[in-house]
């Protein structure tokens, strides 16, 4: 059974009476979303500091006034800083995104629509690899081909596609099967039409919906792997960069790590809840 498949239209409105306050969380999600977007195409619009300027005299200020979020070790903005932070991890989780799902569309469809053994084959091999964890891969990765944000955005991508490709595939089986294809292949349809016609806009309806729940997965790996010091290198206003700066002041200045932390968190769950959503919505056509 497919990721869309058989919830059908009665069942939302007793999922809404039990849990009214689900329709505003999409909303709070899709204005977060939508804020953070904001934040990573003009940060300087909303941010009072250069990110990157140095002032001793102003180090470790709590949260304030006129220091929304506090400064750091070196007297940086954090409010500052996570603004200019959103358009790199986002840029990063949504390149890596990408990558995934564009490895995943070759692999899944030559398997569901290739011969007996080629759908063997590459499902053994989507099998091994989704039996390993994401995150290694990408740290295999990156051992191979140096540290560096290209690295890290190629890491995340290839750890993501073995998921992405199994479900996809799955998709294209269930669509081959379906009466629809058999009727369109009774009629005399070409394989080339029932393809395009078909099977593909069917099969691949899943990719938006992947898109938007993978790339809060992406955003919390690429911060990963930059915390790691595997990403975007000091002094850049990353997310997980500044996770890492700040670790060895938790005791004594938290806000260093408490704001790009939600930060993360926030971009996370936000893409979560309007990839349900979108997927209910998908399910229900």
């Amino acid at each position: 059974m497919s990721i869309f498949s058989s919830q059908r239209n009665h069942q939302d409105p007793v999922l809404t009476a039990h849990f009214p306050g689900l329709r505003v969380v999409e909303l709070a999600a899709a204005a977060v979303a939508l804020f953070l977007v904001f934040a990573a195409c003009f940060p300087t619009i909303l941010a009072p500091f250069d990110p990157l300027a140095i002032n001793p005299a102003d180090a470790f200020q709590g949260p304030s006034a006129e220091h929304w979020f506090g400064t750091d070790e070196s007297g940086r903005d954090i409010f500052s800083r996570v603004v200019h932070g959103a358009r790199p991890s986002l840029l990063i989780g949504a390149a890596a995104t990408a990558i995934g799902l564009g490895l995943a569309v070759i692999l899944g469809t030559a398997a569901g629509l290739g011969g007996r053994w080629l759908d063997f084959g590459i499902g053994r091999l989507l099998e091994v690899l989704f039996a390993l964890p994401g995150l290694l891969l990408a740290l295999v990765f990156i051992a191979i081909a140096g540290p560096g944000i290209t690295t890290s955005v190629v890491a995340v991508g290839l750890s993501t596609a073995p998921g992405y490709a199994r479900i996809i595939r799955g998709q294209i089986a269930q669509v081959r099967s379906s009466a629809m294809v058999e009727a369109a292949v009774v009629l005399g349809r070409s394989p080339a039409r029932v393809l395009r016609r078909h099977i593909l806009p069917n099969a691949l309806a899943p990719v938006f919906v992947l898109g938007t729940l993978g790339l809060g997965q992406a955003v919390v790996w690429a911060s990963s792997l930059s915390f790691l010091g595997l990403g975007a290198p000091p002094p850049a206003a990353e997310w997980g960069a500044m996770l890492a700066a700040g670790r060895t002041y938790l005791g004594t200045a938290w806000w260093m790590t408490f704001f790009p932390g939600l930060a993360i968190v926030l971009a996370a769950a936000s893409s979560t809840v309007l990839g349900r959503a979108l997927q209910r919505r998908v399910a229900l056509r």
